[in-house]
């Protein structure tokens, strides 16, 4: 999903020096996590082998984290630059501080997998930024899986996209290449018991856009609630702004359905 790129600096980030965290060029915000807080919590991640499990225990983490838009730099004009943030997140960025943080070894191994997840060749430049949630299950050495059609057992639809390219021709992205692409979703109104028995808790989930050149308009995971789904997201509505936990089924109510990603 595009996002809009950051104009002006949002965060009084600070260059990385010789820190655990060093990478040329990087700009990091920890937030209210010190380096020991955050390698800790990349080591307990690792005793846990199933990667939903994995995805759940780490962003329980980030709960009540605020919402923050635009934290990323770079754009057809401007040099990307590799920017780590835990202090605010938009739907996307918490998604894939959440997967690199799943695959990494430890904290020193935490910006490569950043550019990993979002960079295509762990390139950093604006032009290989996944900036599509489809983008991440393209290619055949994706470590991420589109399970859309297995989970939707029959029901699942599939729409050809030209991915970036809006109805009246223009991009949503100037900069970025028009990409086709089939995009395989479940309609919100197939969501019975059997599909929602085939969700696992960990599952990382789109809303289905129908608008032309876009995949999704929304990501998040999912959690396993008491008897139901919860949705954990990156809230952009102006009474939630921060990462909170919703009943899936309710937020779907009046989407046009759903796109499901597995960690492999």
């Amino acid at each position: 999903m595009p996002f809009k790129i950051l104009q002006s600096t949002l965060f009084a980030f600070c260059l990385l020096s010789s820190v655990a965290l060093g990478a040329d060029r990087s700009l990091v915000n920890l937030g209210r996590w010190s380096e020991t807080d955050l390698a800790q919590i990349i080591s307990t991640a690792r005793s846990m082998e199933a990667p939903g499990e994995r995805i759940v225990s780490l962003s329980r983490n980030f709960i009540e984290t605020p919402y923050v838009a635009d934290t990323l730099i770079g754009d057809s004009q401007t040099a990307e630059q590799l920017v780590i943030t835990l202090a605010g997140f938009d739907c996307f960025t918490f998604l894939d501080v959440i997967e690199a943080l799943r695959r990494a070894l430890d904290l020193t191994d935490f910006p490569e997998q950043l550019k990993q997840v979002r960079y295509r060749g762990a390139k950093v430049t604006y032009e290989n930024r996944r900036h599509f949630f489809s983008d991440w299950v393209a290619g055949d050495t994706a470590r991420i899986g589109d399970v859309t059609a297995a989970v939707g057992q029959g029901r699942a639809q599939v729409v050809v996209k030209q991915l970036n390219l809006k109805s009246d021709g223009s991009r949503w992205l100037p900069g970025v290449s028009v990409t086709r692409r089939e995009i395989i979703y479940i309609p919100t109104n197939e969501m019975d018991r059997d599909v929602l028995s085939a969700l696992q808790a960990g599952d990382y989930v789109g809303i289905y856009s129908d608008h032309a050149g876009l995949d999704v308009s929304h990501v998040g995971l999912l959690v396993q609630g008491e008897n139901r789904f919860m949705l954990r997201h990156a809230s952009s509505r102006n009474s939630v702004r921060r990462v909170v936990d919703v009943d899936l089924l309710e937020y779907l109510q009046g989407k046009p359905g759903l796109v499901v990603y597995r960690a492999r």
